[in-house]
């Protein structure tokens, strides 16, 4: 039970990281976008009019400041940032117990096999699409020729879907890799234009303005990035290894189920 408990806490942590990160980027662009909306409305209204508050003037601009840091780097990160969250909803749902390793596949299977109901129990586990369920049917159609050869049958199939398992579980890991890279290429590409507009100056002082909107792209890249790629290597590590405790328990599972049929095939 209390193993249970804390798989099922697991998947709520999970599923409420994943409602943040649309939350936030839902959130940040929608903000940015109105942000600024905001500002350019701002050049086109006449002084008569009342003035906004100090504290949503601030706000208002520093969100303008970073959509303009970021520029065409927004699109990339948000895209990144859903990609992320359908990574870890799809591999949450996978990850789950009634997919890998359902307690009424291993109680009703049982069941058949002391009831010496080999047939039914082969046909409730050949109907079961869970990992155990395909596990348990390629040894079950092998068992004919002998035990040993299930055993090899049911460890193909086992690693087969791991791999498949790993295989989406992977491409959270491969945006954790990729988002700070995109970051460090925001930050190599916003030096690169602070220096060329300190060169260009021609002995005269750089433009201020044009310097700071340079460094900002290195440093709001940067800090996107790293935002981004923090939850998803976290994410990867505990989903990667719940698969793993499950995919070790349907060995465990299918090999104690299958025990009985040992003596198969010896004279």
């Amino acid at each position: 039970m209390r193993i249970g408990d804390l798989l099922r806490r697991g998947s709520v942590l999970l599923c409420s990281l994943a409602l943040f990160l649309v939350a936030g980027t839902t959130f940040v662009g929608v903000t940015l976008v109105d942000a600024q909306s905001v500002y350019a409305q701002d050049g086109d209204e006449e002084t008569g009019e009342e003035e906004t508050p100090a504290a949503t003037k601030t706000s208002t601009n520093l969100l303008v400041k970073a959509l303009e840091a970021l520029q065409w780097y927004t699109p990339i990160f948000l895209a990144i940032s859903f990609t992320l969250v359908a990574l870890i909803v799809m591999n949450i749902l996978s990850a789950r117990r009634d997919n890998i390793a359902p307690v009424h596949l291993v109680e009703g299977f049982e069941a058949h096999l002391d009831e010496k109901r080999y047939q039914e129990a082969y046909e409730m586990a050949k109907n079961d699409e869970s990992f155990l369920g395909l596990v348990l049917s390629a040894g079950l159609s092998k068992l004919s020729v002998g035990y040993p050869q299930a055993l090899e049958a049911m460890q193909e199939v086992g690693e087969e879907e791991n791999m498949k398992l790993d295989h989406k579980l992977s491409y959270i890991a491969l945006i954790g890799t990729i988002s700070p890279m995109i970051g460090l290429f925001g930050t190599v590409h916003g030096m690169i234009n602070a220096f060329s507009e300190i060169g260009g100056a021609s002995g005269s002082a750089p433009d201020a303005s044009a310097l700071a909107k340079s460094i900002s792209t290195a440093l709001f890249t940067t800090l996107v990035g790293l935002a981004i790629a923090i939850p998803a290597i976290g994410a990867f590590t505990i989903l990667r290894n719940r698969v793993a405790r499950l995919v070790l328990e349907v060995g465990i599972l299918s090999e104690g189920l299958m025990s009985r049929f040992q003596n198969v095939g010896k004279k």
